[in-house]
């Protein structure tokens, strides 16, 4: 058999999903489509430079039914998120969709229009923007409003407005309290790593297709044009907040530590409109990304719904979020929000209960049962989030990763474990050969366990990592989560063509800016090499000009410490420059005018000679 091909097993398994599901169902079709208005054709999206950051033409395949490489219910999903275009929510209120992962949303005021949520890329944005004022006249853009920090939801913000009109009070940007700090702060410290991960996640090297990338679940992919940020001139903190923005009531709701650490909702009484952020879209969300974050907490995710409900349903006739489709009508709302309530406090209060007997998160996950009415809800389906590593997550956030069996304290790293049961298992052609039998049984999960160790022993054992790359592949045509696909495929693709590295950062320069000083000296903490600084003992006093702040700075033990005061005659070594000018140095300038050096400068020196950038390409599918 081709094992570019689904086999047997994984067609079967599509089979029987179908069978399961309510796929006659066809509403979610008729609510992506309404309010259409236009679009671009073909959606293609450049940057200045003429470089394409967003092709939503390469998603044209998805079209008639689920070929058999693809999950028949991931493949209706990708097929209601690549729908793209302008599209009225209500009279007055309008949202682009499929112009990046998430959604743009404008809101009409007396003068001007609300931009909410401006995408990841200034060139998403602006080309959404171009769209609305094609269909609505050249309205100018009179706030910013941002959900939550995530980059997703502000990257964009230079497409749609500009620090200028921005500070000369032109524009106001709304954002919940917090937001800056977290979204800055999130893109930095383990940027590296997740953005590493990001690119298994989104597929963001595969190629577009029924054999490849198909969607990640919450929207299609990310865009790749360079992000930037702005501070917020005005900031949420109590729910009950009201503000009126050129006209436009607006009444907040707080909803911190759900889907992001700064998170808001909001609802709009003149239209009769509530946004939901991202804390209620068309799937199962992530409590633990797969790129790795913070765990969420499912718990008081729930409880904010729940006020949601309460507090805006009476007065609400259309649900919109900052991905997917709206929702109209007050008992649909109501059914929606439950539905995407009762499914965060189920998995947080199953998880307790079981992990109470004494169920460790991966039992959990073999066991957990959702109830009928939330299995075929498609908007509780795992598109992005999945109840396998949901409840992983639940389990992590209250017992940590120790799941308290002494075999699992102190293993051996993944390397030296894999070599020792291979040895046990009689070699590695003998545990590849017992992985080809896994294969052409179905048992994935099995072949994928065995074949990780033999690439683990063996890095360059060439069957092994053939048939580990087939059957990552078979992973992937059956998962019904668009993540995960992406990461079986994208796992399959180093195996058999090297490592494709970082395809996309969140570290741009204008986010990169907004550290505050803490935050920099931290970024400089997180890079020193412990081991290689255990000798070192340096003082510096580092004093921001722009800021009129300074701190002194010291590395002993390997550990840099920081804390504000004003210079002393006892430091080796006195920095002054601009934020902006410690920036550079942190990325290795130490040429450049604007540092002024007092004292030791070979105490400067000996820093830099200690710290670690980390590394984009490092392998996750190898040793």
């Amino acid at each position: 058999m081709n094992p570019s091909e689904p086999t047997p097993a994984v067609a079967a398994a599509h089979q029987r999903l179908r069978a399961s599901l309510p796929f006659d169902d066809t509403r979610d079709f008729e609510l992506a489509e309404r309010g259409f208005l236009g679009t671009i054709d073909p959606l293609v999206i450049r940057d200045t430079a003429g470089e394409v950051v967003w092709d939503g033409q390469s998603y044209t395949f998805l079209t008639g039914n689920a070929p058999t490489s693809v999950n028949p219910s991931l493949w209706r999903q990708s097929t209601l998120v690549a729908k793209h275009g302008l599209y009225e929510v209500v009279e007055g209120i309008y949202q682009v969709r499929g112009f990046d992962l998430s959604n743009i949303s404008f809101v009409e005021g007396d003068t001007g229009v609300i931009v909410i949520d401006p995408l990841i890329s200034p060139d998403t944005a602006a080309a959404a923007l171009a769209l609305y004022r094609r269909h609505r006249g050249d309205r100018r853009v009179v706030a910013v409003i941002i959900t939550h920090s995530h980059i997703d939801h502000f990257g964009g913000i230079l497409g749609v407005t500009t620090k200028e009109a921005v500070d000369a009070g032109e524009v106001a940007v709304i954002a919940p309290e917090g937001f800056l700090e977290h979204a800055v702060a999130e893109n930095v410290y383990a940027g590296t790593a997740m953005g590493r991960r990001a690119g298994y996640m989104y597929g963001a090297a595969l190629e577009r297709g029924a054999y490849g990338q198909v969607g990640a679940g919450l929207g299609q992919t990310t865009s790749t044009g360079s992000s930037g940020i702005l501070p917020p001139t005005l900031e949420i903190a109590t729910t009950g907040e009201e503000h009126i923005i050129d006209g436009v009531e607006i009444d907040f709701q707080m909803a911190p530590g759900t889907e992001a650490p700064a998170e808001m909702h909001f609802s709009f009484p003149g239209f009769r409109a509530l946004c939901m952020a991202e804390n209620a879209t068309h799937t199962q969300h992530n409590l633990l990304t797969l790129r790795g974050a913070l765990v969420r907490d499912p718990h008081v995710w729930s409880q904010y719904l729940t006020e949601a409900i309460e507090r805006y349903a009476e007065t609400t006739d259309v649900v919109f979020a900052s991905h997917h489709w709206p929702t109209w009508g007050r008992e649909e709302i109501v059914d929606y929000l439950s539905t995407q309530r009762d499914l965060y406090a189920y998995l947080h209060d199953q998880t307790l209960r079981m992990l109470n007997a004494g169920l460790t998160g991966a039992e959990i996950a073999e066991t957990i049962q959702l109830p009928p009415s939330l299995e075929n809800a498609w908007n509780a389906r795992g598109y992005y989030g999945s109840v396998s590593h949901n409840v992983k997550a639940v389990y992590q956030r209250y017992m940590g990763w120790f799941d308290g069996n002494p075999a699992h304290l102190w293993p051996h790293p993944p390397a030296e474990e894999a070599t020792r049961y291979i040895a046990a298992m009689g070699g590695v052609d003998r545990v590849v050969e017992l992985a080809q039998t896994a294969y052409d049984d179905g048992d994935f999960r099995w072949a994928a366990t065995l074949l990780s160790h033999v690439v683990f022993a063996e890095p360059g054992h060439e069957a092994g990592r053939a048939l580990y790359a087939d059957t990552l592949t078979q992973l992937g045509y059956g998962a019904e989560n668009g993540t995960w696909r992406n990461f079986f495929l994208s796992g399959a693709s180093e195996l058999r063509q090297g490592s494709f590295g970082t395809p996309t950062k969140t570290d741009a320069p204008l986010i990169i800016a907004q550290l505050t000083a803490e935050q920099l000296l931290d970024a400089f903490a997180v890079k020193v090499d412990g081991p290689r600084a255990w000798d070192l003992d340096l003082v510096t006093d580092v004093t921001f000009t722009d800021l009129g702040r300074s701190f002194r700075v010291t590395l002993r033990n390997g550990v840099l410490i920081y804390i504000e005061k004003e210079p002393a005659a006892d430091a080796a070594l006195h920095l002054s420059l601009t934020k902006a000018r410690m920036i550079a140095l942190a990325a290795g300038d130490m040429t450049s005018p604007g540092l002024l050096i007092d004292g030791d400068a070979g105490v400067l020196e000996a820093l830099f000679s200690v710290l670690d950038p980390g590394d984009p390409d490092f392998d996750i599918v190898l040793p």
